[in-house]
């Protein structure tokens, strides 16, 4: 159960320092204004729902705070009037880590601006090659980050400082913020990186050090919970959807044509589903967060055939972790290198089950494969993206500045807000099939909202309490 208090924001400690931006408290001197930490931002915008938990927590006793207490809140981010640092005393270091994502050297070129030129931060370093790099034993050192070094690398896809995946030891890892005397660590990256952002807070704190750790979620798969979207995420599936426009000539232009086409999503359907919406051209949408049957009466088999006969072509979208029921159990399929159940590659599995399937009732049909993934990820950021990236980068170091900790840097409803980390990676963010956004993608396709025989079929552990907007 997610409480109020889940969401609340470490800080090192006391600030007593101005800001250096000229900035303002008033709403009438056409002058941005500072952000109180009091600031906060509503979660659930439903107000039947806000209603509801009010009513349901009056008269909880004086901490209720007019029967509020209930109530989700996040941190709104921004600039804060007091600051905890230096700026220009302190020393601050970069990382990324994970696969690659666009936007990823837009959020860095963002955080090293925005130290350099408003805040007058000296000493920036970037540790190469993901947390790897902040392990001595590597041999690999920091290069110095300038704005003349990051000046146009927003333009290019991937990361300036490489990246890597696996576990380090966390306290070689705060030996070597020491080492170099790093005041502020930016973590770049996915779940598995925040998860590691979190223990080095932790062990930061434990040993008494005023060192902030700030995080920029970093996962093209849109799956960070409490976390409205991801940089790259608008990227991935707007360029998605020309493999699927080509998937769909492809079939188009053949009698009985199937253009199949994987996209990332472990856990989470989202660059499917949206990719979907944005193309039109899918017929089949097939998503971690809902199980498929491949036989039977109203399994994807035989739905298939009717539409080939009907329209004598389709279009499947699947995203990675769809299926994965058919490769066994997670016991059976190992770990990776990240410690991430392996998957099945479920594009491969699909066109050789469909092939013989139609070879064995003898309907002759023409599929076409498409698999870009790594065209997608280590592509360059669209506008959009990168606006975004720009953003969260600014309003990373004002939460650095401020020695906020712990944290990662989000939006919500159109608003930048903190969330701790552990609250964040608590749970990932699935796509609830009742939701307005899968209710869309049905109505889209036209597919059924269950392809297989058992209309029995969501296993209540994968919607999560807050999966989906």
């Amino acid at each position: 159960m997610i409480k109020h208090e889940d969401f609340i924001v470490k800080n090192l400690g006391e600030r007593n320092i101005n800001s250096p931006l000229p900035l303002s408290h008033s709403d009438d001197d056409l002058i941005s204004n500072f952000t109180n930490d009091d600031d906060r931002f509503l979660h659930e915008i439903s107000l039947k729902k806000v209603k509801r938990i009010i009513a349901d927590t009056e008269g909880k006793g004086e901490n209720n705070r007019c029967g509020c207490s209930d109530l989700i809140t996040f941190e709104a981010a921004g600039p804060r009037e007091k600051i905890f640092f230096e700026p220009d005393k302190i020393k601050c270091g970069i990382v990324t880590c994970g696969g690659l994502c666009p936007g990823i050297n837009s959020v860095i070129r963002g955080i090293v601006m925005e130290l350099s030129y408003r805040y007058g931060c000296r000493a920036i370093y970037g540790f190469k090659y993901g947390y790897l790099g902040m392990v001595k034993e590597s041999g690999i050192d920091p290069i110095l980050l300038t704005p003349d070094a990051v000046e146009d690398i927003h333009s290019r896809g991937g990361s300036i400082l490489g990246s890597s995946r696996g576990h380090q030891d966390v306290n070689k890892m705060v030996d070597r913020l020491m080492n170099f005397g790093i005041s502020v660590l930016f973590c770049i990256g996915g779940d598995g990186t925040l998860r590691a952002a979190h223990l080095i807070a932790e062990e930061i704190l434990r040993r008494g050090l005023n060192i902030s750790v700030i995080a920029v979620p970093k996962t093209i798969d849109n799956d960070i919970n409490f976390v409205e979207k991801t940089f790259g995420f608008e990227t991935a599936f707007s360029i998605a959807v020309n493999s699927i426009q080509s998937a769909h000539t492809e079939a188009k232009d053949s009698l009985n044509g199937i253009g199949i086409v994987r996209l990332m999503g472990r856990e989470s359907g989202y660059i499917a589903a949206n990719a979907a919406l944005a193309s039109q051209d899918v017929n089949y949408v097939l998503v971690p967060e809902i199980p498929f049957d491949l036989e039977g009466a109203h399994g994807l088999f035989n739905i298939l055939k009717e539409r080939l006969e009907r329209r004598r072509h389709a279009v499947i979208v699947a995203a990675e972790g769809a299926g994965q029921n058919f490769f066994g159990s997670e016991s059976e399929r190992g770990k990776d290198s990240s410690g991430n159940t392996k998957l099945g590659d479920i594009g491969v599995f699909l066109k050789d089950k469909i092939g013989a399937y139609f070879k064995s009732i003898n309907f002759k049909v023409n599929i076409k494969y498409i698999d870009p993934s790594y065209l997608i990820r280590s592509a360059p950021p669209i506008p959009s993206d990168s606006i975004f990236c720009t953003q969260l980068a600014q309003n990373a170091v004002h939460a650095a500045m401020a020695g906020k900790t712990d944290m990662l840097v989000g939006i919500w409803n159109y608003h930048f807000t903190h969330v701790p980390i552990a609250t964040a990676t608590r749970d990932r963010k699935l796509i609830n099939p009742e939701s307005n956004l899968w209710l869309s993608v049905i109505e889209a396709t036209g597919q059924p909202a269950y392809i297989g025989s058992d209309p029995i079929f969501l296993s209540k552990t994968r919607i999560r309490e807050f999966g989906d907007q």
